[in-house]
């Protein structure tokens, strides 16, 4: 089998690396990719939002199967498009991919379908959503641009003049594009975070191992929301109870609910859940696998992942038994300094071998640039994934951040408490 995987960060290596442990798979192509797949997968300047160009690409390659695993082509229809031309593709579909796509759509979606989430509006100018916040005068309050942010489009605000300070930002300064033509401002919930990502074709849901995110840039969950600065799993939050019921009232309902709207979710739908005191609610949907959830999760995946992709497509995976192994796996993130923010890109990374990797962890690579004399050069916000599995969290924890110490580039910034809370949560 030939496998082109569309994208080029960290979760992208990830998936080029589970991929590469199918004896079934001959070849890997990835587009665009980054300095670390190019190590594991043939690598083409393709960007992952050119549709046409994709399709020429899978053409070219004579491939047999597309995974497109970033959000923008998702939403755009690139799945569509591929498997018009006669390509097994695993994504959903323009229509399911909504569900992420529109913050609006999945909030009215829940509304509709009574899947538990947090209460909230919906705004199309900058005023009345002022207006809206102060008649609340409840803080902190959440507020949501209503398209694709690159992870950065929710903004919790402490108080009114931030809150009034995030709407301007986003409906009228624009600093997400069209995305901020709609807003959503919600209730701020509490409790313990669950990132649980879900294999389904629409008949059955698969759940994988729960996860816990990082979002915070800074120690100590401060500093701005970042993509994602690191993640543990499983989440020790998650435990048996609150799994099966999640499967109730939230996993098996929300596929009903898509397959109610016509639009049929084939693929990884992600649930970013919080654990509330009033049980688990939906905090966002996301049409793909996470980032850098992928890093801990598909590690601890024993079945084979072009299985799963089969089984997905054919609307079999009812009949695939899916296993996991057993123990933890934590992902520490080497960004560029400054992230979230403004950054540098173009130093270079010392402290890997000729494969891009680290003795004692997985290096999974988001942002990395191989040059023509073998060296990696930084060429994003977030660089490396630094990743390792062991029987115990703890130990994990230990090997990652042993390997972390190995790898140098200049203004690197990480946080040094990954894990924390889920090892305090274990006590």
């Amino acid at each position: 089998m030939k496998v082109l995987v569309v994208g080029g960060g960290g979760r992208e290596h990830a998936i080029v690396m589970k991929l590469a442990e199918s004896p079934r798979v001959t070849e890997l192509h990835c587009a665009p990719g980054n300095g670390g797949i190019a190590k594991y997968a043939v690598c083409h300047a393709v960007k992952a939002t050119d549709l046409e160009g994709m399709l020429a690409l899978a053409k070219e390659l004579a491939v047999d199967w597309v995974f497109v695993a970033p959000d923008d082509p998702l939403v755009m229809g690139m799945s569509d498009l591929l498997r018009e031309n006669g390509f097994k593709v695993f994504g959903p579909s323009k229509a399911a991919a909504i569900i992420e796509g529109s913050k609006v759509f999945s909030k009215h979606l829940m509304k509709k379908y009574g899947i538990p989430t947090a209460k909230y509006e919906v705004f199309e100018d900058a005023a009345s959503a002022i207006a809206y916040i102060q008649e609340q005068n409840t803080y902190p309050t959440v507020v949501k641009a209503d398209g694709l942010a690159l992870g950065k489009g929710v903004i919790i605000a402490q108080t009114e003049d931030e809150a009034v300070a995030a709407v301007r930002s986003i409906m009228e300064d624009k600093i997400f594009g069209e995305s901020g033509s709609k807003l959503v401002v919600e209730e701020f919930l509490t409790g313990p975070e669950v990132s649980v990502l879900a294999f389904t074709d629409g008949e059955t849901v698969v759940p994988m191992i729960s996860s816990m995110d990082h979002k915070r840039a800074l120690d100590h969950d401060r500093g701005k929301n970042t993509g994602g600065m690191g993640t543990v799993a499983p989440n020790p939050y998650y435990t048996k109870e609150i799994a099966d019921q999640c499967m109730r009232e939230i996993f098996l309902p929300t596929m009903h609910a898509m397959n109610g709207e016509n639009r049929t979710f084939r693929g990884c739908l992600y649930f970013g859940l919080m654990l509330t005191p009033n049980g688990p609610k939906v905090i966002e949907y996301n049409c793909r696998f996470g980032d850098p959830e992928t890093q801990v999760v598909l590690p601890m995946l024993k079945t084979d992942l072009l299985d799963i992709m089969e089984a997905t497509e054919a609307c079999k995976l009812e009949d695939l038994p899916i296993s996991w192994k057993e123990g933890a796996c934590a992902c520490v993130i080497l960004a560029s300094g400054g992230y979230p923010e403004k950054y540098e890109t173009g130093k270079e990374i010392t402290g890997l071998d000729e494969k891009g990797q680290c003795a004692g962890a997985r290096v999974y690579h988001a942002g990395t640039k191989l040059t023509e004399d073998g060296r990696f050069l930084t060429a994003g916000g977030r660089v490396l994934g630094v990743t390792a599995s062991a029987d115990h969290l703890r130990d994990a924890l230990d090997a990652a951040y042993a390997a972390v110490e190995q790898i140098k580039f200049d203004q690197v910034h990480y946080r040094r408490d990954i894990g924390k809370r889920a090892l305090e949560a274990k006590k």
